[in-house]
């Protein structure tokens, strides 16, 4: 600590003495983390149920809120079973014991999927009705529909499913993780494949059984929901009624009593030894293939499922009565994406206007020349608001520019067809160097980003896997280029992925510049993740886990030191989680100083706010809307100067202390109009806003009396505006009466 920090510490715990004492207990200073997730999801939750939305979209967020809570189990609950079997004792932020947090979410997620599904029953599926579309149980359709669905069972289904038999020769075939099955039971009188006669072969009598049991997987290889159209009508009937059906024919000749649909959802957490692992691309190769035979963490199954059938599943998967979920309704509420995906053509009407993103308009609209552009100033874009093209083209025209040498990129998440993957496997074919960092630890992408690597690889490309025991979760792509006056470095530096498809309904923000500072520690960077290379001092790059949490910190203090010293001191940060205790704790302390501190935090929110004597100048929003709040943006008052940074980081401990982050300021004046902009209709929001009381609890804003103001909405027409004002000063540039040194 410097001699400032510690002037200003002493300072600060001065002006705090002459308060009431601060709450002591970290459950009174604290969040815990899982469940503010499970509150987040419940956000998400809340747009389903919002009539204010349209029809179609609240289908969306509904699918959104179940494949969320699926995720969380299967990683974060699925962490903290790991920990519980190994009686691990130490408290979290909030000091809850695990068995604690298991507990709660428990009983939490009991009661937010009894709402999803009070959702769907009693308001998605009536409304949807009074716009003829329709969600049907086999037995609720008409005879010649259900002709249809037997036409469909019979030539579709029924050539692509297998039954399994359990018996003592057979047993339970491994049930994967988060896949729809059917359980099955039959009179066990019904005809023996052995004996051809009625009775149980190889079971003398009187022992045996009162029923056989068969399982069988819900193909995936068809849609969920098979859709039957007449006229102006859409009904959608899910393919595991249409089975359980037509369960006759596919067991012939035996007696069906009962059925039943179940899931269960497996421990997903990759467990790796990175020290240990000889090759770390086989090594995750391995344990992806293992999540199949993950511990089972949670078995669902519908609500009215036969007790026979429900005893057979849990004593043949070994689950306890405490890991059931009973459903009512449809298991696995995802499917409803597919719907929306298959109805938001023909309606329109019931979803969010269509949006297609403007033109990026700190670039002109040709784009053929980008590296011209980026050396004349730095540029911003903003997504999905403004079009991905301008990163697309960077590392298109870096690829087939003959004066372009080297490219280096980190890539965490990419898409399926990836343009960008495209790209730089040209510019290998080209001869250029190519540095790719593939983080083959990007959770459910490991397979994805293993493939590429493979294909980078054999193109040519040096591809490496980032650090031992860190995550790269950085968002950089350097390009070194030979010109005239020598060599020149651009760059993009960005706070999302570089995934063209995600970059349609994700919010981030990306910088282009050929600043000779950047450029230097761009190199530096790369040299780090590739080689040995430490380095000593940074020009504008701020990096964890080696310089960013402290740096955090100092421009805290340097605004509560502002603050204790009379003069108006402020910190906005909009962010995706707020987790790390160190950080809360610095913000506490700058509240109590007098700091004005605004927090647009989407997800996890484990700080405090709105607390007497602790967090009372610190107000926390969440924005939830028809787009994922994803960028990361940092403002300090600074005594007036102003200092405002972009990052891939959020406040958690993971990307603090585990991973390798990147964080860089906007020093370009119109660059950062544009991020402030951006901070400032968020602040302003009135209608996707939720504001965290200091109890945990979020509410909406109260509109009565209130302008309305949908941040999305009016970044959507800012983005349009910027691009025709553009063109009004061209126009206005072109037009313009010539000069007399003009006309020489």
């Amino acid at each position: 600590m410097t001699m400032a920090d510690k002037k200003t510490s002493k300072k600060i715990k001065s002006k705090k003495k002459s308060r009431t004492s601060l709450p002591k207990s970290k459950s009174e200073r604290f969040f815990n983390r899982e469940l503010s997730w499970l509150e987040f999801n419940d956000r998400i939750l809340h747009e389903a149920r919002d009539v204010k939305n349209p029809l179609l979209e609240r289908i969306k967020f509904l699918s959104i809120t179940a494949s969320n809570l699926d995720e969380f189990y299967i990683v974060r609950v699925a962490s903290l079973r790991d920990m519980r079997s190994i009686d691990f004792t130490e408290k979290d932020v909030a000091g809850m014991t695990v068995t604690e947090q298991l507990t709660a979410i428990d009983q939490k997620t009991r009661e937010s999927m009894s709402v999803m599904y009070s959702t769907y029953m009693r308001s998605i599926v009536p409304q949807l009705k009074q716009h003829d579309i329709h969600i049907l149980d086999y037995d609720e359709l008409e005879d010649d529909d259900q002709e249809i669905c037997d036409f469909y069972f019979k030539n579709v289904l029924y050539p692509i499913l297998t039954p399994m038999g359990v018996d003592s020769s057979r047993p339970l075939p491994l049930i994967y993780n988060r896949m729809l099955n059917l359980c099955v039971m039959l009179d066990s009188k019904s005809k023996s494949l052995v004996s051809g006669e009625y009775g149980t072969a190889g079971v003398t009598e009187g022992d045996e059984p009162e029923a056989n049991f068969a399982t069988l997987q819900i193909p995936t290889v068809v849609p969920r929901m098979y859709m039957i159209k007449k006229g102006d009508s859409t009904i959608f009937v899910p393919v595991e009624r249409i089975i359980q059906a037509n369960l006759d024919m596919l067991f012939n000749g035996q007696k069906v009593l009962a059925s039943a649909c179940y899931r269960v959802m497996r421990n997903a957490d990759l467990d790796i030894d990175e020290d240990e692992a000889e090759d770390l691309l086989k090594e995750i190769e391995e344990q992806v293939r293992k999540r199949r035979f993950g511990e089972i963490i949670r078995l669902e199954v519908e609500e009215d499922v036969d007790s026979d059938i429900l005893e057979f599943i849990t004593t043949e998967l070994a689950i306890s009565e405490d890991d059931i979920f009973s459903v009512n309704g449809p298991i696995d509420l995802t499917f409803l994406m597919k719907v929306y995906g298959s109805l938001e053509d023909d309606h329109p009407d019931l979803c969010y206007p269509h949006h297609t993103p403007a033109e990026a308009s700190m670039f002109d609209s040709d784009l053929d020349n980008i590296f011209e552009q980026i050396k004349e100033k730095d540029r911003i874009v903003h997504h999905p608001y403004e079009s991905f093209d301008p990163v697309l083209e960077f590392v298109h025209q870096a690829a087939i520019d003959p004066n372009v040498l080297a490219i280096k990129q980190t890539l965490y998440r990419v898409s399926s067809r990836s343009p960008i993957i495209q790209s730089l496997l040209e510019a290998a074919r080209n001869g250029k160097q190519v540095m790719v960092l593939v983080e083959l630890k990007a959770r459910f992408d490991e397979e994805n980003n293993i493939n590429w690597a493979k294909m980078l690889e054999k193109a040519g490309c040096h591809v490496i896997y980032g650090i031992v025991g860190l995550k790269t979760h950085s968002k950089i792509t350097l390009v070194v280029r030979k010109e005239e006056d020598g060599i020149r470095r651009y760059l993009h530096l960005a706070t999302g992925n570089y995934n063209d498809i995600t970059a349609r309904i994700y919010t981030d923000v990306g910088l282009f510049t050929a600043s000779e500072s950047f450029g230097e520690d761009a190199s530096e960077f790369f040299n780090m993740l590739s080689g040995f290379s430490i380095p000593q001092h940074w020009h504008r790059l701020i990096p964890a886990p080696i310089e960013m949490k402290p740096y955090f910190i100092k421009k805290i203090r340097r605004e509560a030191q502002n603050a204790v010293e009379g003069k108006e001191a402020k910190i906005v940060a909009k962010i995706n989680s707020l987790v790390d205790d160190e950080v809360i704790e610095e913000l506490y302390a700058a509240s109590n100083a007098g700091v004005k501190i605004d927090l647009i935090v989407r997800g996890i929110c484990c700080l405090r706010p709105g607390v007497p004597k602790m967090s009372e100048n610190i107000s926390v929003r969440s924005i939830t809307g028809r787009f994922l709040e994803h960028s990361r943006i940092f403002y300090f008052l600074n005594e007036g100067h102003e200092d405002l940074y972009l990052a891939s980081a959020d406040w958690m401990p993971r990307n603090l202390n585990r991973r390798v982050e990147l964080m860089f300021p906007i020093e370009d004046e119109d660059c950062r109009r544009r991020v402030m902009e951006i901070l400032e209709v968020e602040l302003n929001d009135t209608v996707r806003a939720h504001i965290l009381s200091s109890d945990g609890t979020y509410h909406k804003l109260d509109l009565r009396g209130k302008e309305k103001h949908d941040s999305q909405e009016e970044l959507i027409q800012l983005a349009k505006n910027a691009v025709a004002d553009r063109y009004i000063e061209v126009e206005t540039r072109s037009y313009e009466p010539a000069t007399s040194s003009d006309q020489d």
